[in-house]
């Protein structure tokens, strides 16, 4: 890698792979009317459990906190899950479908020399690596990846400070904090990128712009930019690396 080049870290679950699209997947054991809901809570309760266990100083795999929180989230509705049904889900997890403006977004960073692109992101390395290639939509693109980097060296969630400087580590951007940017749509991640000195672009997918307070709260951090959709955040980064 050229010490010269822009590094985009691209987050995975929920920035690139649509979490939502699981409900597919419950809607064939719980039916349509519960899915969706299902879906949002399972994906409320995998981050909410990453937070407690950040502030436990415990760490658990990413797959495991993502079985407990799909068992947390049906036993909050009133429903079962059968050991047959939890495998199959998580098993779908493999295979989630990715945001419609991705592939746009994935073309333009592979055919710009000046920017690396990494996966940054709470998965272990297996998980991670099944996940994009086994996606139907980012299987095709797994080779744009210069790598696939994980909280799982370092045992512990974003967006943990030591997260993020295992980040630059692992890119050789030590000292050149500002040369790294994270993309993501999760804003504690946003706020976690700059905290420790990165850029962050935030994918604001509601169009209702920047609400989370939290950066304020620690001294007015923001996204470096605030973007529609990935694709969005890949042209400002790219206009501004060059």
């Amino acid at each position: 890698m050229s010490p010269s080049k822009t590094v985009i870290a691209f987050d995975l679950y929920g920035t690139l792979l649509s979490t939502e699209s699981i409900s597919k997947e419950l809607a064939k054991i719980y039916g349509d009317d519960k899915a969706q809901s299902l879906a949002t809570l399972w994906r409320r309760y995998q981050l909410e459990y990453t937070w407690r266990i950040n502030s436990m100083g415990l760490y658990r795999t990413f797959s495991e906190i993502t079985k407990g929180a799909l068992e947390h989230a049906v036993a909050e509705t009133g429903l079962s899950l059968s050991a047959g049904d939890a495998e199959k889900l998580m098993k779908a997890y493999d295979s989630l479908h990715v945001f419609p403006e991705v592939p746009k977004a994935l073309k333009a960073v592979k055919e710009t020399p000046d920017i690396d692109p990494y996966i940054f992101t709470n998965g272990t390395r297996d998980m991670v690596s099944a996940s994009v290639k086994l996606s139907p939509d980012l299987g095709p693109y797994a080779d744009v990846f210069k790598g696939f980097i994980t909280v799982h060296e370092v045992q512990v969630f974003k967006p943990a400070i030591k997260v993020y400087d295992d980040l630059l580590t692992k890119v050789g951007k030590e000292g050149e904090a500002g040369e790294v940017w994270v993309v993501t749509a999760n804003p504690f991640d946003a706020v976690g990128a700059r905290a420790a000195g990165l850029q962050s672009a935030w994918i604001d997918r509601a169009g209702k712009g920047w609400v989370d307070r939290l950066g304020d709260v620690i001294g007015g951090i923001r996204p470096s930019v605030v973007v529609s959709g990935v694709d969005e955040a890949v042209g400002e980064i790219i206009k501004l690396a060059t």
